[in-house]
């Protein structure tokens, strides 16, 4: 059985194909201005009905039966329903959408009101878990957002903390301040922490808060666990970061699809 998994962001859409137990290639699209009905028509590009009413993904001649759609969205009801209703109408599948609960993928989430954590940290904390082979790990998934999140080695989601990502840190101090606006009009461009013009001090201070933030949260959580944590970094803007970041690590584009896959795997059909 395939499973086509689709990750629907703040700003990018994300879908693989998860069959035989592995995870196919990730394809990805930035989704702003797009509805549901386009994200569904998009994803569904590569896609075909099949006469038993199966879909299909061609890939050059060959294609594989689709018999699942599992769907973590943070885009809204609106978007969602859609996206349900396009899937529905193209392709006779109803969309299963991943909600954080409790437990979920052998993860046990210590969130006091489970339904306030988003799904896809939910998801990406699953699939963490499940690649560190049960090892404590800490996710810091930087996007639109940063969020960071830590799984002991039990599979207790023992929480996590938000801050905006380094766009966002630029924007607020853009459009929340004249003074800097103002001064960071033009200037040259440059890369160290240590900038020489008022628009690449933003950015760089932007760039290495985040990085700190990434390695003071393995601190913590070695505090907690009593061992070092496995560290993954996910999300877009992760690879412009990676580099300032101190701590070993590793990068999982693909991380939210990955913890998808596990609890396609771990449940039955749920429309």
């Amino acid at each position: 059985m395939s499973v086509l998994l689709v990750d629907i962001g703040n700003t990018r859409v994300k879908w693989a194909i998860f069959a035989r137990g592995r995870v196919g290639r990730m394809k990805a699209a930035a989704h702003k201005g797009w509805d549901g009905e386009r994200i569904a028509r998009h994803v569904g590009a590569g896609l075909r009905a099949t006469p038993s009413n199966r879909v299909s993904l061609v890939q050059g001649v060959a294609s594989k039966s689709v018999e699942r759609v599992v769907v973590v969205s943070v885009a809204g009801a609106r978007v969602d329903r859609a996206f349900a209703a396009q899937v529905k109408r193209r392709f006779g599948i109803s969309p299963e959408f991943f909600r954080s609960e409790r437990r979920a993928g052998g993860v046990t989430t210590m969130y006091s009101e489970p339904w306030r954590l988003g799904a896809d940290r939910l998801a990406g904390a699953i699939g963490a878990f499940h690649l560190s082979k049960h090892r404590p790990v800490c996710v810091v998934s930087i996007g639109t957002t940063l969020t960071i999140d830590f799984v002991d080695a039990g599979g207790r989601h023992r929480g996590g903390a938000i801050a905006p990502a380094p766009a966002l840190m630029v924007d607020s101090l853009l459009w929340g301040t004249h003074g800097i606006r103002r001064r960071a009009q033009g200037g040259r461009g440059s890369r160290g922490l240590f900038a020489r013009s008022t628009r690449s001090a933003i950015a760089e201070g932007a760039r290495y808060a985040v990085a700190s933030i990434a390695d003071r949260a393995v601190l913590e959580a070695r505090a907690v666990a009593g061992r070092t944590p496995l560290l993954l970094l996910t999300g877009g803007a992760a690879p412009d970061i990676a580099r300032l970041i101190r701590t070993r690590h590793r990068y999982v584009p693909d991380l939210v699809l990955q913890g998808l896959a596990v609890i396609a795997s771990t449940r039955p059909i749920r429309a």
